[in-house]
């Protein structure tokens, strides 16, 4: 079964109601913040790299979240649904659904972006970690 929703991913168990991981969740955010400023250049060369190393920070940020508040998702696209259903942030779901899309299309098929397109991937990342960054406070 696809998930569609929050409810969903926790009826399928794909996401499951824990104890608050309060310390793994601190260690996630430490490595998302240590992978993104291990970043020096985005370049034609390395911009779908550093893409990937934008989405996996945002995926670990995310993660944190959902330790925090007794939660361990075990996949991408119901991280995304607790965005949007249990965050209320649907206009955020929408850029990293997106976001989503494109990492799976590089990584599991292959097809790099194009420069512009992967910087312009990079900088929805950075606008997603900076909101997510707030429910970390």
């Amino acid at each position: 079964m696809r998930e569609s929703s929050w409810d969903d991913c926790l009826n399928s168990n794909v996401a499951r109601k824990v104890s608050p991981d309060i310390k793994r969740a601190d260690s996630l955010i430490e490595t998302a913040k240590e992978r993104v400023d291990a970043i020096t250049d985005v370049n034609k060369k390395n911009c779908n790299f550093v893409f990937e190393d934008y989405y996996t920070s945002l995926l670990e940020l995310l993660q944190a979240i959902a330790f925090r508040k007794g939660y361990n998702v075990l996949n991408h696209l119901c991280l995304g649904y607790y965005l949007k259903d249990t965050l209320k942030r649907g206009d955020l779901y929408l850029i990293f659904d997106d976001l989503r899309y494109k990492r799976n299309s590089l990584t599991y098929y292959g097809n790099r972006m194009e420069e512009k397109t992967a910087k312009e991937s990079i900088e929805k990342c950075k606008k997603i970690i900076k909101e997510i960054e707030k429910y970390l406070k």
